[in-house]
């Protein structure tokens, strides 16, 4: 078969971009095929519009909080000045992921709804086109609940929110996961009157003794939780109510679903060429191939970890698939992910939940709290701790929550990879004072009985009779 291109992508948000713009640059020939924006949720709103309000939110939080001596002052929030630094953060950002860029790597970049017709042909605004490799990169977007009169009301996603003209007065959020957690911090520091509505465990995902520390935290700022399941939505813009199970009616100005996310898979005519999807997406294996091998689906639109990151990840070993012949599996061990609520937890491998689900009381923990960090202390911020989970000496895990927790991951991924050790961060020397010395003192932790044990303790002590013998 003549094919008009080495691979054909569909999808220009993280995944895709990483994924054509690699092949591209090995020099073969790409379609990068996007009818949206370039970019992808991540950035026109996911990752980057919410990390620009959660910086705002911060300002203002530390304008009305009275520490160190500063007396603080009642800050005043302008919301267009708000939207404006999303806007502005997003602009900054987007000649990195624009078609221009991905044109000088060499992709085709054709702005056009993609249907998949065979394995090897797409069809693409009424043009055929063939490769011998094709990667579905769509994403996802927000998953809506069944809820009795979602549709009759005006509600927000973190498609749309935004774009608000106004900040809302009392934003009611369905979900306690990453996304409503965020929102809920971030929309309370500059002003809002905010309820979650959770019908499950708050960050789920997370270890529970972390989350405390964050809903504690939001709480008090003022953040209300209502545990419970949202059974019935009524009103009208500006007044909109949500009936909670056997509880509370909450009366709000705006709603925010986030109840988490569906792959965008539905106008690629999958069923007619037999790839095969589940509840959460298309199904693949550890090579990211679909039913139909000369298939890939990576990023949010398989079923799996949806991370950007991730995405990118992804993106990569499909590139170096295609390109080189490089069979490339995915490896979770190491997976990492934080929610950047303040503090911020984050997570990298497994939680303590699922190391004792795994290899029971064959784990130790141990537990180091940033009130004995002395960078810490001197910053008055003292909340949170990390957690490390062993099997031995190996590295199963860490859960970090506090301030900057995502930036102090690397050493933990490392270390479950195998590229470092507990013995290297014990033994490193580490500038003074950081945040970061409470990884040397886990890790330390970790081989205090060994270092200071039986052993090393005969040892000295037979070196301290030989000293004293011949001097």
């Amino acid at each position: 078969m003549k094919f008009t291109h080495d691979a054909i992508v569909i999808g220009g948000g993280a995944a895709g971009l990483t994924a054509g713009g690699g092949v591209a640059l090995f020099g073969l020939k790409v379609a990068l095929v996007e009818a949206g924006k370039m970019g992808g949720e991540c950035l026109n709103n996911g990752c980057v519009p919410s990390k620009a309000l959660l910086t705002a939110a911060r300002h203002a939080q530390a304008a009305r909080e009275e520490k160190y001596g500063v007396s603080p002052g009642k800050p005043a929030i302008s919301w267009a000045g708000v939207r404006g630094h999303i806007h502005d953060a997003i602009a900054m950002i987007e000649p990195h992921d624009s078609p221009e860029r991905f044109e000088e790597m060499g992709c085709e970049v054709i702005r056009e709804w993609a249907t998949i017709t065979g394995k090897h042909t797409v069809d693409v605004g009424g043009r055929t086109l063939s490769a011998p490799r094709i990667v579905i990169a769509t994403g996802s977007k927000p998953a809506i609940p069944p809820i009795e009169g979602v549709e009759s009301v005006s509600y927000l996603t973190n498609e749309n929110l935004f774009d608000l003209d106004e900040l809302p007065g009392h934003l009611v959020i369905i979900g306690g996961g990453v996304i409503g957690m965020e929102m809920a911090q971030g929309f309370c520091r500059l002003g809002s009157q905010v309820t979650v509505i959770n019908p499950g465990p708050l960050m789920e995902r997370d270890d529970p003794e972390a989350v405390r520390i964050v809903s504690d935290q939001l709480e008090a700022e003022g953040v209300t939780f209502i545990d419970g399941a949202a059974t019935k939505i009524s009103g009208q813009a500006g007044a909109i109510a949500v009936e909670v199970g056997d509880g509370p009616t909450v009366q709000g100005t705006h709603l925010l679903i986030a109840t988490g996310r569906r792959a965008n898979i539905d106008s690629l005519g999958l069923k007619q060429i037999g790839v095969e999807t589940g509840r959460n997406g298309i199904i693949v294996d550890a090579r990211r191939r679909t039913s139909v091998k000369s298939i890939y689906a990576i990023g949010d639109c398989r079923d799996g970890p949806r991370l950007t990151h991730v995405s990118g990840y992804e993106g990569s070993n499909v590139a170096l698939e295609i390109t080189l012949g490089i069979p490339a599996k995915v490896d979770w061990s190491a997976l990492p992910w934080c929610t950047y609520v303040e503090p911020e937890l984050a997570q990298v491998g497994m939680t303590e939940a699922q190391a004792r689900a795994a290899h029971g009381d064959a784990i130790t923990v141990i537990k180091e709290g940033f009130d004995h960090n002395e960078r810490a202390i001197a910053e008055g911020r003292t909340d949170g701790f990390l957690k490390v989970i062993l099997k031995g000496k190996k590295v199963l895990g860490a859960t970090i929550v506090g301030k900057h927790a995502g930036e102090l991951l690397l050493p933990w991924s490392q270390s479950i990879t195998g590229k470092s050790s507990t013995f290297a961060m014990g033994s490193a020397i580490i500038p003074y004072p950081t945040r970061s010395e409470i990884a040397k003192a886990a890790a330390f932790a970790a081989w205090e009985p060994t270092v200071f044990g039986k052993i090393p303790k005969k040892w000295a002590g037979f070196v301290a009779t030989l000293r004293r013998a011949f001097n």
